[in-house]
């Protein structure tokens, strides 16, 4: 036990650990910002993460939780100086914002419905070693802030990362064991049961993925029973505040009087469905406006809808469209739609759909990283833009938003283990999806378009990719059933948003959002068997449209060749100060990229300007 002296007063840090795996997880209390409505200061090998949790007044008129999740990286905690002319970190990375929302989503459900104060957690990394990631450390760090403050949170949870090697589960796995690893999931849980996943793998199987969840769901254990000891000794008296959103007894009035209206108009045609709900909405608003807050009564007719279509998909098994609860919405796939681009799919799933272009480039297109993570380049890379057309909006048009990011990376995430190695296809690779119409999994929507460009692209994909999005209902007595292919409404009313897609041979990516507490092994193995059966279904959609990827690149792709030279000629190849390689670029308008064991990749657009490349490095090194 340690202490801290603040302005005369002392205050006692205590370190409270645990191992998880093979680290020492650990949380000190009381040592670093004070002013904080709760603050910890975590370690994890050598990360060391301050995460702060903070509330301040509550916003009016909002109907939604004004929760605040930022990670702030900060390059000094890996030894490094930013490499920007400023020589300071600017707007945060993609892993910083992907390690936020991965924070954001499993605490989000756990707040008081009533409660709508800001609230924002700040996660600061120290120190880095770069060979653990620190995400799922983030995420059990900002439970443990939450869970000694005085904001009510419903915690506490914790993260734990399973891999899969060699047969074998491993507990937090190192950035090099993920890379090996067939499977690299994150399970975030409480007590109760399971409140969020993300998973990437290699074709892996429902039974290994099932049996990885369980065993992730034992580790956090240890972290939450290390939560209730801190709050047992440094937990503050939950504070009191103002009800906002949200009135019981209104939404009880509310439900027993429009339910059964709601449950009719679901069962109209779209069009008179919208005009029926408009209708008694109105009504509830001019018959309680004097009494209550605009914001309470939207909230509960929210509640009275959710009721509706909770007791017709429990009760009668009907959804708003009519479909049944496993079945697809109609489907239908494109290749080649672009005269210049170098591949192009378009998918459609009902009123969703999704335009995705493929792009080769050089090896010199890499992405060249800087951030927190080991990885210094990237060589595939996916996009996700949706603009507000696709939702029938007009609104500003800003930069890429979390959302957008998010998007992307579950879909790259989904068919990065298909992309074939450099060696077998020495391309740099970017996908970029483009949703037209929303109604439902957009992102889903975007592996499939995706899949359908990269192999009119001619890139040769270990096997096509498919994603679909299964919904979740629940009811009293742990009553629950499972839908297929959620549309827009089902997502807004139901429970459950878990995203999975995979090969003919099994699972490459998985991502569980809930708005209940937590949910169980079952309702998740059941979401896993249909996910499993639709993906089928629009898999073979796919084959039909193109059964295989393209023999044959576009005629305006940069075409790419390799040679080999020996280790000790590289430098004349380069020349003093790359005045050598710099002329044969110029003269021949090929790029050239030297690799360390002496393999050079050519690429051009005209085979002939490769040509002559060539054979001026091979005079060069005869």
């Amino acid at each position: 036990m340690g202490s801290t002296h603040i302005g005369g007063i002392e205050l006692m840090t205590t370190p409270f650990q645990t191992d998880i795996g093979s680290g020492t997880l650990s949380f000190e209390y009381g040592k670093l910002a004070q002013k904080a409505n709760g603050s910890v200061l975590v370690r994890h090998h050598d990360n060391v993460l301050l995460v702060t949790a903070t509330s301040s007044s509550p916003r009016e008129g909002i109907d939604f939780f004004p929760l605040t999740v930022d990670v702030e990286e900060r390059l000094y905690a890996r030894g490094k100086i930013p490499g920007s002319f400023h020589k300071r970190e600017g707007r945060p990375s993609t892993p910083s914002i992907l390690i936020a929302r991965l924070t954001d989503r499993p605490i989000r459900p756990l707040f008081p419905k009533d409660f709508k104060n800001e609230v924002q957690l700040i996660i600061t990394p120290l120190s880095i070693d770069t060979v653990n990631p620190y995400d799922i450390t983030a995420v059990t760090s900002a439970s443990a802030a939450l869970t000694v403050s005085d904001i009510p949170f419903e915690g506490p949870i914790a993260a734990t990362r399973i891999g899969y090697l060699d047969g074998e589960f491993v507990v937090n796995p190192t950035y090099e064991e993920i890379n090996r690893s067939t499977l690299d999931l994150v399970v975030a849980g409480s007590r109760s049961g399971v409140i969020m996943m993300e998973a990437g793998a290699s074709e892996v199987s429902e039974d290994v993925v099932q049996q990885a969840i369980e065993y992730a769901q034992e580790m956090n254990l240890y972290g939450i029973e290390l939560q209730e000891e801190l709050a047992e000794a440094h937990g503050k008296p939950p504070m009191v505040y103002v009800p906002r959103g949200y009135n019981a007894e209104l939404t009880e009035k509310v439900i027993e009087e429009v339910a059964g209206s709601f449950n009719e108009a679901l069962g109209l045609p779209s069009d008179e469905s919208d005009e029926k709900v408009s209708e008694i909405e109105t009504g509830i608003n001019e018959k309680y406006s004097e009494d209550y807050q605009s914001q309470e009564i939207e909230t509960a007719l929210d509640e009275a809808m959710e009721a509706a279509f909770k007791q017709r998909v429990l009760e009668n098994s009907e959804r708003p469209d009519g479909r049944s609860l496993d079945e697809i919405r109609p489907i239908s796939s494109e290749v080649s739609l672009l005269p210049r681009t170098h591949g192009t799919g378009l998918f459609t799933r009902g009123e969703t759909q999704v335009l995705g272009i493929c792009t080769l480039g050089s090896v010199g297109d890499v992405q060249k990283l800087d951030n927190l993570t080991p990885e210094e380049t990237k060589r595939f890379m996916l996009h996700y833009n949706f603009p507000p057309f696709s939702t029938g909006e007009a609104r500003p048009i800003r930069s890429t938003g979390r959302r957008e990011i998010g998007h992307g990376a579950l879909a790259e995430r989904a068919l990065f283990s298909v992309i074939p190695s450099e060696e077998q296809f020495p391309y740099t690779i970017r996908v970029v999806g483009e949703c037209l119409s929303s109604n439902g999994s957009t992102s889903m929507g975007t592996v499939c378009a995706s899949t359908l460009a990269l192999m009119d692209a001619g890139v040769p994909i270990k096997a096509p990719v498919a994603g679909i999005s299964i919904g979740l209902v629940t009811g009293e007595g742990g009553r629950y059933v499972t839908l297929t292919d959620i549309q827009g409404k089902e997502d807004h009313l139901g429970d459950m948003d878990f995203k999975v897609a995979g090969t003919t041979e099994g699972i490459t990516a998985i991502q569980l959002d809930i708005k209940v507490k937590s949910i169980g092994y079952d309702v998740i193995y059941d979401a896993l068997r249909q996910a499993k059966e639709a993906r089928a279904v629009i898999l073979e959609n796919i084959h039909e449209t193109i059964p295989s990827y393209r023999t044959e690149l576009s005629q305006y792709a940069p075409r790419m060749e390799s040679i080999q030279i020996a280790v000790d000629k590289i430098g004349t190849v380069i020349g003093p100060g790359g005045k050598t390689i710099r002329g044969i670029v110029e003269e021949t308008g090929a790029t050239v990229d030297i690799q360390d064991d002496g393999t050079i990749i050519i690429g051009s657009s005209e085979g002939s300007a490769s040509d002559k490349a060539i054979q001026m490095i091979r005079d060069l090194t005869r």
